[in-house]
């Protein structure tokens, strides 16, 4: 695969691109942020966090993009998927792939544009915030996730070019994984993206403060089971998310087996505590979020197959409010989850700081 793009260079897709780029593997970087494209034309891509180190890259906006590309990473936000795709289109040939590594459950969105063919899936085991044109955080000590990212094919077996475009994610410098079932890992990831990360959004915090606070834990649990319920209404079993947690723990119904999945969640977030949700760095912006393809995702599904879904539901309702200026991102929205919603709540911290 000679010609690469990764489609949406905010803080995942930069230090993509920028490791690929250290790792000597050429790719161009896309973004529609004209500030952050000439900051990265004119010195490069800067990562900060748990690594330092500033590369050389090939950065364009959509319009300077030229030619077919035999492989693309799309890492923009699903709200954007009608004008992304619309650019996209001109530089697919038949044999092209889109590798989608946006959040939520996006491939068959995906699929509708550029045929179920051409689409690929992938989920991504780590955190990322964007700091400013041309610097993004990672959040996360790589050398603690045992695969950076899961990828596999919409429709179909395992192929070759499965294996092909795992080897190019390799060029990150950690393993990754390629699933012949990887639906089942798309619902895992949304355990995260729904749970901490809409907590995260609704009241504005990092990961490691969604769990520590006795109250923000709780409702991420009651999200995880409420997802769960997803996954399985849609005939799939919950894998074991990164090889280590059963996500069948959120299946809770009592105080023991509640307080287990408290655990999980303590473990799962351990090594990503100071990173915080894309929703809430979007509100933090004044843009509009994925809350509608993440926790939205799961209300359609619990309508779809008959079950209640309260606590998405009321992400999606406080989330919107934020974005239509109503709320702020704040502590205080987390009364809004009324005390009938839960089944089970807190009794201790958590970190032992």
């Amino acid at each position: 695969m000679k010609k690469i793009a990764i489609v949406g260079c905010g803080a995942m897709g930069t230090i993509l691109g920028a490791f690929m780029a250290k790792n000597g593997h050429p790719v161009e970087m896309v973004d529609a942020n004209k500030a952050h494209v000439d900051a990265m034309k004119a010195g490069g891509a800067k990562i900060i966090g748990t690594v330092d180190f500033t590369v050389p890259v090939d950065a364009r906006l959509p319009e300077e993009m030229d030619g077919i590309y035999d492989l693309v990473f799309v890492l923009t936000k699903q709200t954007a998927n009608e004008a992304v795709f619309k650019n996209l289109m001109k530089h697919l040939g038949e044999n092209s792939i889109v590798c989608t590594l946006q959040n939520g459950i996006p491939e068959p969105a995906v699929a509708g544009y550029v045929g179920a063919k051409r689409t690929m899936g992938g989920t991504s085991n780590w955190g990322a915030t964007y700091v400013s044109p041309g610097i993004s955080e990672l959040t996360q000590d790589l050398t603690k996730t045992p695969y950076m990212f899961e990828i596999g094919e919409f429709e179909g077996p395992v192929t070759e070019r499965t294996q092909k475009v795992r080897e190019v994610l390799e060029h990150m410098g950690w393993p990754s994984k390629v699933s012949d079932n990887f639906m089942p890992s798309r619902w895992a990831k949304l355990v995260l993206n729904s749970c901490g990360s809409g907590m995260s959004a609704v009241c504005g915090i990092t990961f490691g403060e969604v769990m520590h606070n006795p109250l923000t834990r709780a409702c991420a649990c009651h999200i995880a089971r409420e997802v769960l319920k997803g996954c399985n209404a849609d005939g799939l079993t919950m894998p074991v998310y990164n090889g280590k947690w059963d996500l069948n723990v959120f299946a809770f119904n009592d105080k023991a087996s509640f307080e287990k999945s408290e655990k999980t969640f303590l473990e799962i977030y351990g090594i990503a505590r100071s990173g915080k949700a894309s929703m809430l760095q979007d509100l933090e912006k004044g843009l509009k979020t994925e809350v509608r393809m993440i926790n939205g995702h799961v209300s359609a599904t619990g309508d779809k197959h008959g079950f209640e879904t309260p606590f998405c539901d009321k992400v999606v309702d406080i989330v919107t409010r934020i974005e239509n200026g109503e709320l702020k991102y704040s502590m205080d929205n987390v009364k809004l989850f009324e005390d009938s919603m839960f089944d089970f709540k807190s009794d201790y911290l958590g970190y032992n700081d």
